[in-house]
């Protein structure tokens, strides 16, 4: 009889970013990791995703069509408090310790390097 070895489940990840190329780059960039990616475009789409899935990470942008990402993280915590967040964004420097005040794990400032991104999600889900 042969014996299954267990599967790690990958974690799973989703990104909340409008902007297509950055949302790939990251897609990308964790893929590489061995992750499972999502990605939406919208905090309603998030909602609808969060419903669904838990997931491990998020990557939050700020400045999305149907509202701000730094509104949305305490949602995220309450009903996943597991998940790490991580919030991202390039216009508003002084949101930085908001998100953090309103539970954001990390906040990255855009553009941020690919050591960056790498550094902050092996700590958080080391």
């Amino acid at each position: 009889m042969k014996t299954k070895t267990a599967k790690a489940v990958p974690k799973k990840a989703l990104i909340i970013e409008d902007e297509g190329d950055l949302c790939l780059l990251i897609n990308i960039l964790l893929d590489g990791k061995g992750m499972e990616v999502e990605h939406v475009q919208s905090l309603a789409k998030a909602e609808e995703f969060l419903q669904q899935e838990k997931p491990s990470l998020v990557l939050l942008d700020n400045r999305l069509p149907d509202g701000f990402g730094i509104d949305f993280i305490g949602h995220i915590k309450s009903q996943h408090p597991a998940a790490k967040v991580i919030m991202i964004s390039g216009v508003d420097a002084a949101a930085s310790d908001v998100a953090i005040e309103n539970g954001a794990d990390v906040f990255l400032k855009k553009p941020f390097t690919k050591a960056e991104l790498y550094k902050s999600v092996n700590e958080l889900l080391a």
